[in-house]
């Protein structure tokens, strides 16, 4: 009897140890597949933001499709990105629009959003018809020094000795890489940093709409509101600077699958930043988009025929990236020992915050 009940207890025992060693495999198998989709999310958002970038570039300097209008490229991104939005939260219902909109928030905040996007994208694009894609990508390093300065003056950024050494570093990176670029066009360089410093208003806005007003908004959420305004604001230029453009120019001919997959793109780099605030964190985005700027340098160079990389370019470029990462490093610290304890508002400034991070790709 007594040995007949110490052969259950041993069956018992080896029943759980086998049982607890298939949850543990179970667990690892899970953390495995969790890190395995999360690095996919990273490299499809770099591959996104870098591909975006190229496309952009192809489609408005290319023979072949011979459309060198930014801002009706644009345009057709922001009619794009609007419809797919619509189509997405109020038909199908995959998204949820987040509540707390108002009128005087939208006229506030959001078109003032709106506008400051029209002109980064119509200002960005329109520089890829001037300088190369690697000396954009250089220039736009010094989009931390225009959000910061802008935010002093905002009263939203405190001035430092810390974020002033920052700030000199980035820029002294950016001059020292201008002064590598061989074939510099200024009207390009002028292009560049007006889409910089509407990317920088854009951001102050965007900052002013989550402190101020307290609204936190998911990017899909952002784009619903954004985009159609975005929209209206350049199609009102557009009819004046390039509708004449295009019906006067007899050879233009509307690629519409080349387009329509150019603003598909445009739309899936927005997506790809969601699925990643979803399973990383903050700081994992932005080293992210430090990797993508590389990439972006040096692929170029291989790419496009406009593009001659010299050292002094590249050493420029890698003193203006470390400052970015110093400023990166400053910016999440100060989230860090500001963000509310509790789990939900963390999510939604991580989210908002990295809506910044995503539309500053084009």
């Amino acid at each position: 009897m007594k040995e007949r009940r110490r052969n259950k207890v041993v069956i018992r025992d080896h029943h759980h140890h086998r049982g607890s060693d298939s949850m543990a495999a179970d667990r690892s198998r899970g953390v495995v597949r969790d890190e395995f989709v999360t690095y996919a999310y990273i490299l499809l958002y770099i591959a996104l933001s870098s591909g975006q970038i190229f496309f952009n570039k192809w489609v408005l300097s290319s023979k072949e499709i011979n459309f060198p209008y930014p801002l009706g490229l644009t345009l057709l991104h922001m009619i794009f990105s609007s419809v797919l939005c619509f189509l997405l939260t109020k038909v199908l219902k995959i998204f949820k629009v987040e509540d707390g909109m108002t009128l005087e928030i939208y006229v506030t905040s959001v078109i003032p959003i709106g506008a400051m996007f029209a002109m980064t994208l119509w200002l960005g694009n329109t520089a890829y018809l001037y300088i190369s894609v690697s000396f954009a990508q250089m220039l736009k390093a010094i989009m931390p020094v225009a959000v910061f300065v802008l935010g002093v003056a905002a009263g939203l950024e405190m001035m430092s000795c810390r974020m002033l050494l920052i700030m000199s570093i980035i820029s002294f990176g950016v001059l020292v890489a201008s002064y590598g670029e061989l074939n510099i066009n200024w009207i390009g360089v002028v292009y560049q940093m007006g889409g910089v410093v509407g990317e920088a208003l854009r951001l102050i806005f965007m900052e002013i709409l989550v402190k101020r007003k307290g609204i936190k908004l998911n990017p899909i959420s952002l784009m619903y509101y954004v985009s159609p305004c975005s929209a209206v604001c350049l199609f009102l230029p557009w009819i004046f600077l390039e509708k004449s453009k295009m019906e006067g120019n007899g050879q233009w001919d509307f690629h519409f699958l080349v387009l329509t997959l150019n603003s598909l793109c445009t739309f899936a780099l927005n997506l790809s930043v969601f699925l990643v605030i979803s399973h990383t964190s903050a700081l994992t985005i932005r080293v992210a988009g430090v990797v993508k700027d590389w990439v972006v340098v040096l692929v170029s160079a291989l790419l496009f025929a406009d593009t001659k990389l010299t050292v002094i370019n590249l050493f420029g470029y890698a003193i203006a990236i470390a400052g970015v990462a110093a400023y990166n490093n400053h910016k999440l610290k100060k989230e860090a020992s500001s963000r509310v304890t509790t789990e939900t508002s963390g999510d939604d400034s991580e989210s908002i915050a990295l809506v910044s991070q995503a539309n500053t790709e084009r």
